[in-house]
């Protein structure tokens, strides 16, 4: 029977620790921290800072990508959010005195943010520009059609 009970405290230290931890800290902050990881140098696939800001017509969606030529960034555009990604590969070779290569290595990263929209977009007609690190991307805002109600 005692050690019916102490299973039963166990369990009770276990949702009472739980419950501290959610309203200690609480979930936004969380995120925050999760965030903030995928943005710092931590990561080791890096990151870029994205921001989404809204007109009355269309969403204009920058990227801080310093560094990136035009060639690595690609752009996929859905009715529902944007993903652009950054790819990286390096080559790295080592030559011996008679400059005979002793050893090659080749690696690729590559590092994506995808960016949901409020409201459903029309990806057929998107702009995008790219000048000294700053990607802009323009995407109309799905119009849809407003019905009189007879």
């Amino acid at each position: 029977m005692s050690n019916d009970s102490s299973n039963n405290k166990g369990f009770g230290d276990l949702i009472h620790s739980m419950n501290e931890f959610f309203h200690e800290r609480p979930m936004k902050g969380m995120l925050q921290s999760i965030d903030e990881f995928f943005t710092s140098s931590a990561n080791p696939f890096g990151s870029f800072p994205v921001e989404l800001t809204e007109t009355d017509d269309h969403y204009i969606v920058t990227a801080e990508l310093p560094g990136v030529k035009k060639d690595q960034i690609q752009l996929d555009v859905f009715p529902q959010y944007i993903t652009i990604s950054v790819s990286h590969q390096e080559i790295y070779s080592e030559e011996n005195e008679q400059h005979q290569m002793i050893r090659r290595k080749q690696s690729m990263k590559k590092s994506s943010r995808t960016v949901p929209f409020p409201r459903a977009v029309n990806e057929k007609n998107v702009k995008a520009a790219y000048h000294d690190g700053l990607l802009t991307v323009e995407i109309n805002k799905d119009s849809g059609k407003r019905i009189p109600i007879e």
